[in-house]
């Protein structure tokens, strides 16, 4: 059961990433998931009429194939006859496939998983929530004074607590070495740590700055360099296909960041 695809879709089919041009978004996870595997990848970021494309996956109209149901939102996933979408259910399937997971180890990858979704959840769910505290639908300047009560809590309470906890994980025995989360080997779920990372840095610099200068997570923001000065991934960040952060996740409110 564990190789149900056809072996054509995993050595022929090009990956077809299908997501919002103009901003990282969720969709870098996928991204640097390709990248650092060194992956042939289309991605409707930066080819002609990528909007368009996302846009009719995401129709009301779409009702999907016989073999796929329709996404609801971006990110997705194109794989030979494979239409998936969610973030984490991507990089669950591309893990394997990319080498971002343990070999010999077959309940790794629902280890590396749950870090992952913690890393979405804590670092990515709820830093936007900072500057969309009270409804997605309505603009961040109808909802600043909520906004700056989240922020506030989020910067003292939340976002220790999950720097707290990586630093946990990276001390444990399941490390294997304190480099990496699980395993002594760079997995997916460090990708997705490091770009969360890098996100709230964008968005609360002084924050951040603070948090790192004190020096009770030296092992995560250690992590992060380690992700940042991969070969593969230092390239991918020096070049075009890094896109620049925006009305996306992350987003720098000063007003919002420590004083």
């Amino acid at each position: 059961m564990a190789t149900s695809q056809p072996p054509k879709r995993q050595k022929t089919s090009p990956f077809e990433l299908i997501y919002w041009p103009g901003a990282p978004g969720r969709g870098e996870h996928i991204r640097l998931a390709l990248e650092a595997a060194g992956a042939s990848y289309t991605d409707t970021a930066f080819i002609e009429d990528g909007m368009k494309l996302v846009l009719s996956h995401i129709d009301a109209k779409n009702l999907g194939d016989a073999s796929n149901p329709p996404p609801l939102a971006p990110p997705i996933l194109k794989h030979g006859d494979l239409l998936i979408s969610q973030t984490s259910n991507i990089l669950l399937y591309l893990g394997p496939r990319l080498g971002l997971v343990p070999k010999d180890d077959e309940d790794g990858i629902y280890k590396i998983n749950g870090l992952a979704l913690t890393a979405l959840d804590g670092l990515g769910n709820e830093a936007h929530d900072t500057h969309h505290p009270i409804a997605n639908a309505l603009y961040y300047e109808d909802q600043k004074p909520e906004a700056k009560r989240k922020s506030e809590d989020y910067l003292k309470t939340r976002l220790p607590k999950f720097l707290g906890y990586f630093e946990r994980v990276l001390k444990g025995e399941a490390s294997k070495g304190g480099e990496w989360l699980y395993g002594g080997e760079m997995s997916y779920a460090d990708l997705v740590l490091f770009q969360c990372l890098d996100g709230v840095k964008f968005a609360f610099p002084k924050a951040m700055g603070r948090l790192e200068k004190e020096g009770k997570f030296t092992g995560v923001f250690g992590l992060y360099e380690r992700v940042k000065g991969t070969t593969k991934i230092k390239a991918y960040l020096e070049s075009e296909r890094r896109q620049t952060y925006s009305l996306g996740i992350y987003r720098h409110y000063p007003e919002l960041d420590e004083d």
